[in-house]
């Protein structure tokens, strides 16, 4: 799966996605993740990719021209949003019908993302990521260029670098081979509408701290009944 991040600031992703479970990812090949620069198809020598919000208001908009030229380099415009030509070009060379891709603003007035959504987009072949900043991006973004916006959580960043990285993540450890041992997904706490029982290791006791004997028994029916009778 391609994981596609759109962001003025791409070193943020990048360098998170070349530690843990991500960097494996990408070395044996299941995962790619690409981050574009916005900020290189800014139009001036300043690589200004925002302005004044039209209407007065506080902080700074992000200017649609520089998205919209960063998801074309990567061949992820809607087709409703691609010039005559290159229409005609697309018909043309067959790439009319896409692969199965969706391109998402992280927003905080977007959807609420979930484990649910990860194991939806997790059947995709392709997934972009636009990473809005200051105090919003140019509604036309919106309307033309997004396939939806989603939110990690009923807050407010920065940016949303952070909430693709979690994207990602959370997206990648669902496709087979990611993981080291494939079992860790078989009970996950927010998989179910179970909970999640709680875990023990070595050793036994410490700091007079002990480990339930049931778990100590070695005895694997009394065990996963104890661990169903868990709050979580």
């Amino acid at each position: 799966m391609r994981f596609q991040i759109l962001s003025v600031f791409p070193n943020l992703v990048t360098q998170y996605c070349a530690a843990t479970i991500l960097q494996r990812a990408q070395q044996t090949g299941k995962i790619i993740v690409q981050a574009t620069d916005i900020r290189d198809f800014s139009t001036d020598k300043h690589k200004t990719v925002d302005d004044t919000p039209y209407g007065g208001g506080p902080g700074m908009v992000m200017k649609p021209e520089p998205i919209y030229k960063a998801l074309e380099s990567i061949d992820a415009l809607p087709f409703s949003a691609i010039s005559g030509l290159k229409k005609v070009q697309r018909i043309v060379t067959g790439k009319v019908v896409q692969k199965r891709k969706r391109v998402v603003l992280l927003s905080p007035r977007g959807r609420q993302f979930d484990q649910r959504v990860a194991e939806e987009w997790g059947k995709l072949d392709e997934l972009v990521l636009i990473c809005g900043r200051y105090e919003g991006i140019d509604q036309r973004v919106v309307d033309h260029l997004v396939d939806e916006e989603i939110s990690v959580g009923p807050y407010v960043l920065a940016g949303g670098e952070l909430g693709a990285l979690i994207i990602i993540e959370a997206i990648a450890r669902l496709i087979p081979g990611v993981l080291g041992n494939p079992d860790s997904l078989v009970e996950e706490t927010h998989s179910s509408l179970e909970k999640e029982y709680p875990h023990y290791t070595k050793p036994a006791e410490f700091h007079g701290w002990k480990v339930p004997d049931v778990l100590l028994s070695g005895d694997h029916k009394k065990i996963e009944e104890w661990r169903k009778k868990q709050p979580g």
